[in-house]
């Protein structure tokens, strides 16, 4: 027994490292961040584990997405969704329901942590179209600019709520959109 653990810990010790190096090579940065390329902000502590705790949430678990980056700002995520044995449907493509909960709480959440304490967010609907079927990993990103967040304040300073659309593609390496995605994100400012 003695003799598994001095050899099991540098083993393990190795491998782990060893996926942290393979893991930063520029196939693995790809395969992470797909055609949007490496992030130009690197993320914050705050923004990693925001990170974890999004990907080990179960309701976002259970989508076979993940949440790849977050930015310090928490304006802009990142999702990748792989074409795995949980994701694939019956003839052997990434499953619309995966695609669709995948991207379904990130919109909601940005808004949240930006317009801050005075405003409740809710997601109030959706819908998918699908372009072509997912044979391979799908990335989307989400961002919220400094200007939609002006904008969202300002039209609410003259109402109390509002029904803002987003757009989203999931797109495959090479750029091509599988799916587009339209969210309708309710925002109302909080009764004093």
């Amino acid at each position: 027994m003695n003799h598994f653990l001095i050899w099991a810990a540098p083993l393990a010790l190795t491998l782990l490292c060893l996926s942290y190096v393979l893991g930063r090579t520029p196939a693995a940065l790809r395969q992470r961040f797909g055609p949007y390329g490496k992030p130009e902000r690197k993320e914050s502590w705050k923004s990693r584990i925001a990170r974890l705790v999004f990907n080990l949430f179960p309701c976002f678990w259970g989508s076979g997405g993940k949440v790849t980056y977050i930015s310090p700002d928490l304006r802009e995520v990142r999702v990748r969704l792989p074409l795995t044995l949980r994701t694939r449907n019956y003839v052997g493509t990434i499953f619309g329901g995966s695609m669709f909960a995948a991207t379904d709480p990130v919109l909601m959440l940005i808004l949240i942590e930006n317009l801050g304490k005075d405003y409740v967010v809710w997601d109030k609907a959706g819908s998918i179209r699908f372009r072509k079927p997912g044979r391979s990993t799908l990335y989307a990103r989400f961002l919220i600019s400094e200007d939609d967040l002006t904008e969202i304040k300002t039209n609410l300073k003259s109402a109390v709520k509002m029904d803002r659309i987003f757009r989203i593609d999931l797109v495959d390496e090479a750029g091509t959109v599988h799916a587009e995605l339209e969210r309708v994100v309710n925002i109302r400012r909080k009764q004093a």
